[in-house]
Parts: C-alpha cells; sequence; structure tokens
C-alpha cells in the first residue's frame, strides 16, 4: 500500500540553557494540540542540520509552557516551536526549529541545547510526566506500571558537531541497547521522568533486541562555516549569538523494539520544556 500521507503522534521536548522566564524554578514542559502531516516526499531530506529541504513543506507552531503550570500567559517568549514531517514510506523525517541565543560547552550537555520526541505506547501514558505511572525510582517495572510505557528520543548536543549525524551505530545496537555513545542521540523509554531508560536496559530486564532506531543532526543559523565543522572548530560559534536551533531527525516507521511502534495515522500532541 502506497502511503500518501501521515499523521503523527508525539512530543516534542526542548531543553534551552540560557532562558530567562522562570528562573530558579523546575524544568518545565510547554505544549498545546493539534496535528501535523507528513507527507509523501521520498528522496527529498537529507539529515545534515539545514532548514534548506523543508522549504516547500507546511509548518505547525506550538508555544512552550511551564510544565507545572502550563498556562498560555507564561509561555516561553522567545518564541513557538515550529515542526515540519515528511516520509518516504520506510522512514519518517522531523524539522525541529526554534529561536535562541547560541550556547555550546563542548562535553557539557547541560550548558547545551537538547531536544527530544516522546511518543505514547501505552494507552494510560500521559505526555506529562512522561507517562504518568505514580511508581518511584525502586519500585517501578514493566508490570506495575503496564500501559503507561512512552518511547523517547534524547538528543543533547554537547559532544555532537553542528550538521553531523549521530544516533544509532553499529556498536551501540551490536550492545543490545539504545544507547549513543558518540553524539547522546539517544532511544530510550519511560514510565514517569523517574523511571527512564535506554532501549534494552531497566530494572529488571535486557532486551538483546533492542537498538537504536534514530538518525539525526543539529545547526544554529549563526554558525557561517558550512563546508564541514571538525572537532577542533569547538565551539563553532559565538557565544549568546541571536539566532534559530534546528534539529532533523528521522526514524523507521516500524521498530524492532519491544513496543513495534507503528507511526501512522495518529494524533499529533508537541509539547517542550526548557531547562534554566
Amino acid at each position: 500500500m502506497k502511503l500518501l500521507a501521515l499523521l503523527l503522534a508525539a512530543a516534542v521536548l526542548v531543553a534551552f540553557v540560557a532562558a530567562h522566564e522562570h528562573h530558579g524554578e523546575a524544568p518545565t514542559c510547554a505544549g498545546g494540540g493539534g496535528r501535523v502531516l507528513a507527507e509523501f516526499r521520498p528522496g527529498e531530506v537529507t539529515l545534515d542540520g539545514h532548514p534548506t529541504d523543508w522549504e516547500a513543506v507546511e509548518a505547525s507552531e506550538f508555544p512552550l509552557l511551564p510544565a507545572l503550570d502550563p498556562d498560555e500567559d507564561k509561555a516561553y517568549t522567545g518564541g513557538k516551536v515550529t515542526v515540519k514531517a515528511v516520509h518516504d514510506g520506510v522512514n519518517v523525517f522531523f524539522m525541529l526549529q526554534v529561536d535562541g541565543d547560541y550556547a555550546y560547552t563542548k562535553g557539557e550537555n547541560k550548558k547545551c541545547p537538547s531536544v527530544a520526541l516522546m511518543f505514547q505506547v501505552g494507552e494510560k501514558a500521559t505526555y506529562y510526566d512522561m507517562g504518568g505511572c505514580k511508581d518511584l525510582p525502586d519500585s517501578c517495572t514493566s508490570k506495575s506500571c503496564r500501559d503507561y510505557e512512552v518511547d523517547i528520543m534524547h538528543f543533547s548536543v554537547g559532544n555532537a558537531i553542528p550538521g553531523r549525524l549521530y544516533g544509532g551505530n553499529h556498536i551501540d545496537n551490536a550492545a543490545g541497547n539504545g544507547g549513543d555513545r558518540f553524539g547522546h542521540l539517544v532511544d530510550t523509554y519511560a514510565w514517569n521522568p523517574h523511571c527512564r531508560y535506554l532501549d534494552g536496559i531497566g530494572p529488571k530486564e535486557n532486551n538483546s533486541n533492542a537498538q537504536n532506531d534514530w538518525h539525526g543532526a543539529w545547526w544554529h543559523n549563526s554558525l557561517t562555516f558550512h563546508s564541514g565543522f571538525v572537532d577542533d572548530d569547538s565551539p563553532y560559534g559565538k557565544q549568546d549569538d541571536k539566532g534559530t536551533y534546528y534539529f532533523e531527525f528521522s526514524r523507521p516507521l516500524r521498530t524492532m523494539d519491544q513496543f513495534q511502534q507503528v507511526l501512522i495515522y495518529s494524533l499529533f500532541h508537541s509539547f517542550a520544556h526548557y531547562y534554566i
């Protein structure tokens, strides 16, 4: 069957290190409901973090609201997150765009932006609280938190060179988990914020069939060198330069993990959080 368009269900999580709102409070989640259409556009997207391939793709925008108090009057004033999606019948591709001052400190993820995509797996799972299971870290299991599972891709860019591809690789996949020792674009699952694990690793289990199904890259439009950064170029740009972050990702429509998620004909919801 040839799929012409998909409606995708996920949560978008965006983390900033230099937000000015809600200083001193806990990390926050933001969001609003909506639908994102993924058109059938085979061969159009190259995963390099650059937005040029996406100019003809329809965009959806969502506000960034505090996690514990998601009132519209407390939205992140730096702007909304823009989400685009396409697919080629085998993989689905995402472009996330959000305004933010440039920040990068090599090897320190807490001093760099990060982004995540979260998909509902369990029927009772909620986007807030990463699934919403009430168990504590020492008691959550696949049995006690059944139906609260969410699947999460998390990308912290502190060890990732702009424009380079990260995520699934032969070394970490051979170990049977969703890790990424090179750029920390990892494939995880959770039942709540305290019970979050790499695919294939959990409280009492290791699924040897698990692997990292994601690939992705990042960019900031204040960066002017386009012929390919190397590690010695860090921090790649000027700290605090105004501009826009771009995060580009792909994953198969069908995965090999234990939940066998299929990203087809689902409702898309967007949420985001940023660290102070």
